[in-house]
């Protein structure tokens, strides 16, 4: 809707040379403005790139507390450095793809799930990974005993502060295992330094 050519094109080669194509300018810039008109106001735009900052929860949590948040996606070579609308170049982590949509999902899915009203029950946002620096407690459900393996007492006991206990000991035991950085931090935050 927004090309300027008569071929209907939104991308080209890029001046220097090189392989793939770049979005123009033009018709990213003329999207934008057109939202603005719309909304009366200029929105985030997160721009998906891998030479952004690593997405995180605590990324989700913030854009998640924008009234409008865009998602702007480059294809293989990206987008022209001058559509300078952008507020935001997030990476989904340090491997290329062919463009930003797939990234633009994950970013979709994880915000989504933070805005109120998403999730049928608010507490799923809250005992999940991350949100207090620890990877996610181990989790059962019937049946008791599944191939010789037993649900642990504990979380049959009905005694709520044990089992908040024994979550939070298996969260920090996970977390050491599977990402001491994570963990490191962690206990950083823990005694305060």
């Amino acid at each position: 809707d927004y090309a300027n050519n008569k071929h209907m094109k939104v991308d080209d080669y890029p001046y220097g040379g090189g392989a793939g194509l770049v979005m123009q300018a033009a018709p990213v810039c003329a999207a934008y403005d057109s939202l603005v008109q719309k909304i009366g106001k200029k929105p985030r735009v997160v721009y998906m790139t891998p030479q952004g900052y690593t997405f995180n929860q605590k990324m989700a949590q913030d854009f998640a507390k924008e009234d409008n948040l865009v998602i702007l996606c480059g294809h293989y070579e990206g987008i022209d450095e001058r559509a300078r609308i952008v507020t935001d170049y997030v990476s989904i982590g340090d491997y290329v793809l062919t463009g930003g949509e797939l990234p633009a999902m994950v970013v979709i899915d994880t915000v989504s799930r933070l805005v109120p009203g998403v999730l049928h029950n608010s507490e799923s946002a809250e005992t999940e990974s991350f949100e207090n620096g620890l990877l996610e407690y181990p989790q059962y459900t019937r049946p008791e005993v599944f191939e010789g393996k037993k649900v642990p007492d504990v979380l049959l006991s009905g005694h709520h502060a044990n089992v908040e206990k024994w979550r939070l000991e298996k969260s920090i035991e996970r977390t050491k295992k599977y990402r001491p950085d994570l963990y490191e931090e962690y206990c950083r935050k823990q005694s305060g330094t």
